[in-house]
């Protein structure tokens, strides 16, 4: 593991022992029932040969090493030394000098093009003539190191999320950044990951951890039969290109601030298998963290962020899953690290994501100003499956159709009626294949065409789940003045379209009229709607 100059640094060593920051979590998980015991063999040979290694390292940083199970970190001034460990464990061997620069040039590969100047490079570490050690130049290699540069304690999103929270603009950069690494990544084709043995490999060391065996039991039962009932869908994804070499191990610890954007980084380099997943199960990871250590509003912003730059509103139909399994480690981790307070809200959750509200489906309408997505965004972390509902907003699906981020203005053009069409037939589509998967959606758009209506509530329609349709009014100077102030925003609308719109106005029709000009008394009264139409 990273800690890139972490906290002091020593931090991420206690976090790697309480299992909260911990990559080889499904390694653990899948590979080996002595979870949390940290038992590893350490020739003495090669505990020998490293000593001067890591007195060298000390002398350069100026300082004694921060240490994982697995790695040594020296952090000088502004350079983190990272040095593997000559470990074997059930699942890695960095016991050869090959093997540990193998490692080191694996790490730097997968996580270079995440985080550009953070990894820097791979530098081998030789013995001279005379004795003394150096970073590279002629003499015999005697081991490897990662260079890195060194980042402040407070720049670690896990940090800056416990002393000052992560407000939505940062939550929307963790997502875009995780949402462009996810693309970027080529699909594995002919790769289905053995999520089965995931399981089984989680119930072993819940075991081992003296979890209570009656829940352990039931929630295996659970989890399997999910998988079975979710077998097709699985196939599907991994046909459809969502299975790809992920980071891994993606939780609010090992994300930070770079050069003033968040990027990813200690991405688990030494087992393929346990990497090689689907996109929706390496988010779920960080979704479940949010939901943890923030709340679950930043869980579902970051969630439905995500779906915005992605399109990919299918994923929502394996959180249940995804999320109970990623729950389920960190239970288990915690019971072994001593953190006994903190187990039953895991265990709980492990248990509650796999028994999801049913779905629903709210189409939130009006003229631009009324307020959609400030509402929609309210309802959605109270409404449904874990992290709560995706809002799905045709604003965001029009930008992405052009290839742009979602606060870029488009041109007039970008609305010609052939275009506004084909918004709202992706719209349609994603919010039914969302609902289909069993989760609460939102679509979030004017609504102003009775044919943009029609394709809602056929959506709805067909994947057999309640609909509500909504239509918020307001003041037309409260309307001017909300669009007035908007910044940074992916409506388009200014108060000239506004103008326009309103001498067309559609009014509700058969939808239900809501007063959004407060809008927490928006926000409650379609809560109640959807409450009395569950």
């Amino acid at each position: 593991m990273t800690a890139v100059g972490h906290f002091d640094l020593s931090r991420y060593s206690i976090l790697m022992l309480m299992g909260l920051a911990a990559p080889n979590e499904l390694a653990w998980a899948a590979r080996t029932t002595a979870i949390g015991d940290w038992r590893m063999a350490v020739t003495e040979e090669a505990a020998t040969d490293q000593a001067g290694t890591v007195a060298f390292l000390t002398r350069q940083a100026g300082a004694a090493p921060m240490q994982t199970h697995i790695s040594w970190l020296f952090l000088g001034p502004d350079m983190v030394w990272k040095l593997k460990k000559a470990v074997r464990l059930p699942f890695l061997d960095f016991t050869s000098l090959e093997a540990r620069h193998h490692f080191c040039d694996r790490e730097l590969a997968l996580n270079a093009p995440a985080a550009p100047g953070l990894y820097r490079d791979v530098v081998p570490i030789v013995c001279r003539g005379d004795g003394t050690l150096g970073f590279g130049g002629a003499g015999e290699i005697v081991d490897w190191v990662v260079r890195m540069a060194r980042v402040p304690p407070d720049d670690f999103l896990d940090v800056r999320a416990a002393s000052s929270g992560l407000p939505p603009s940062l939550l929307d950069q963790i997502a875009d950044a995780v949402a462009a690494w996810h693309m970027s990544l080529p699909p594995v084709p002919g790769v289905r990951p053995d999520m089965e043995a995931i399981t089984r490999g989680n119930v072993a060391s819940a075991i081992e951890a003296a979890l209570p065996d009656p829940e352990v039991t039931a929630w295996r039962d659970a989890m399997l039969a999910w998988l079975t009932a979710h077998a097709a869908w699985r196939a599907a994804r991994a046909a459809a290109g969502f299975v790809r070499r992920c980071h891994g191990d993606l939780h609010l610890g090992n994300l930070c601030l770079w050069r003033g954007r968040p990027v990813l980084f200690d991405a688990l380099e030494f087992d393929e298998a346990l990497a090689t997943i689907d996109v929706a199960y390496d988010l779920a990871f960080l979704l479940m963290d949010l939901e943890h250590r923030v709340d679950r509003p930043a869980a579902n912003r970051v969630l439905n962020r995500y779906v915005a730059r992605t399109g990919d509103a299918d994923l929502a139909g394996g959180l249940p899953g995804f999320l109970s399994m990623r729950a389920m480690v960190r239970a288990h981790v915690e019971a072994r690290s001593g953190h006994a307070d903190r187990v039953d809200t895991y265990l709980a959750d492990a248990a509650r994501f796999l028994s999801p509200p049913a779905p629903i489906m709210i189409a939130i309408g009006g003229l631009p100003g009324t307020g959609k997505t400030t509402v929609a965004r309210a309802v959605a972390p109270r409404l449904g499956a874990a992290p709560g509902a995706l809002v799905l907003r045709s604003d965001e699906i029009r930008k992405r159709q052009h290839d742009v981020e979602p606060e870029r203005r488009l041109p007039p053009s970008a609305y010609t009626e052939e275009k506004s069409t084909a918004v709202f037939r992706e719209l349609a589509s994603l919010a039914n294949l969302a609902a289909r998967g069993g989760h609460a959606v939102i679509a979030d758009a004017t609504f102003m065409d009775p044919a943009h209506r029609s394709m809602i509530e056929t959506a709805a329609r067909q994947a057999n789940v309640p609909f509500i349709g909504i239509w918020l009014t307001a003041p037309r100077d409260v309307l001017e003045q909300r669009i007035g102030a908007r910044t940074g925003d992916a409506s388009d609308a200014t108060v000239d379209v506004l103008r326009s719109a309103a001498r067309n106005d559609p009014g509700p029709g058969a939808w239900r009229a809501i007063d959004a000009t407060d809008a927490t008394a928006a926000r409650d009264a379609v809560l109640a709607l959807a409450k009395r139409n569950a």
